[in-house]
């Protein structure tokens, strides 16, 4: 059977953005069709300046959301990254196998370390090296398929590389994954800023709509959002990115086609009055859901303790396998 993993950092609060372009497929298509293990990746929470009681509050409510997204811990397996060691085992192998020039070509370093430049702070060397980390996250496992945002595709890139690189070095030890996408609203924008995809952990948060925001503050996000000039309403990404976005997620929440989408309408209000209205009602039973497992943290704790083991399981044969290949004398 095809095994699948992803993650998503608890580094804010999750979007509209996450919910479309990652955990509604993990949902509905993933866990169904594959051997699938999804994760809260906390270690990679630890790049930037964080407050630690905010990263822990914010792991437990991913997971909550994950749950109540709709992931079924019969079918897939869900677990904290932190409480299995061998993802940062297998990271010092392959650190071992990386280059600093191919990390330092990776695009989210130079936007951040840029950031963090100019808020007076140090860079982080883990801002630097959690590229190998996300690439031991996914080799792990074995996995062959890795669903991800358009602006994660280069890490996999990276794991393959590294994987590659590995398995010639020190013999077949890696499965070669490759990164999937769905094919509508796979990088949603911010309502704000259009041509800036729906992060977490954006300053400002006016153009986010986040999961468990209620449903007049998801209406007036959306009732707000940036438009284009001109009253021709057509899908066009670099001509007319705010009216393409709020096609997008017209699209992704009703199941239509945002081409087509666009010679429904005639006028900027109607348009993000449908997708406000949209919106609430695709978020509404996953809000509701939520409060019900909020409500009852033992049984999430459980769900979280039994995917750490099952991961475990999984991942430490093939750990021990790369430190042997590797050179390393094997423990008593």
């Amino acid at each position: 059977m095809t095994r699948i993993f992803s993650g998503v950092k608890p580094t804010g609060h999750l979007t509209l953005g996450n919910y479309l372009g990652a955990v509604r497929r993990w949902v509905e298509v993933d866990q169904h069709r594959a051997e699938a293990l999804f994760s809260v990746v906390d270690l990679h929470a630890l790049t930037v300046e964080h407050d630690p009681a905010r990263v822990r509050r914010l792991s437990r409510q991913a997971a909550t959301l994950l749950l109540a997204a709709g992931l079924d811990p019969k079918l897939c397996t869900l677990f904290v990254q932190s409480h299995v060691d061998e993802h940062a085992r297998l990271s010092y192998l392959l650190e071992c196998t990386a280059t600093d020039g191919e990390l330092r070509r990776m695009i989210q370093y130079k936007e951040k370390s840029v950031r963090a430049r100019a808020a007076g702070q140090g860079v982080r060397l883990s801002l630097l090296t959690y590229p190998v980390l996300m690439a031991a996250d996914i080799l792990a496992y074995g996995a062959d398929e890795v669903p991800v945002g358009e602006d994660q595709t280069q890490h996999v890139e990276l794991t393959r590389d590294l994987a590659v690189r590995f398995n010639q070095r020190y013999g077949h030890t890696f499965t070669v994954p490759r990164a999937t996408r769905p094919e509508v609203a796979a990088r949603v924008m911010d309502l704000q800023d259009p041509l800036s995809k729906m992060g977490k952990s954006h300053v400002n948060g006016a153009g986010i709509v986040y999961l468990l925001d209620d449903a007049e503050t998801v209406r007036r996000k959306i009732m707000r959002a940036v438009t284009d000039s001109g009253r021709d309403l057509e899908y066009d990404r670099d001509g007319k990115p705010g009216l393409a976005n709020l096609l997008d997620l017209m699209a992704a929440a009703t199941g239509g086609n945002p081409e087509a989408l666009a010679g429904v309408y005639e006028s900027y209000g109607s348009l993000k009055k449908d997708t406000a209205d949209a919106v609430v009602e695709l978020l509404r039973p996953l809000r509701e859901r939520h409060a019900e497992l909020a409500a009852d943290p033992g049984h999430v704790d459980q769900v979280l303790r039994d995917g750490a083991e099952r991961a475990r399981g999984t991942a430490r044969p093939l750990v021990d396998r790369a430190y042997r290949a590797i050179g390393l004398l094997p423990a008593g």
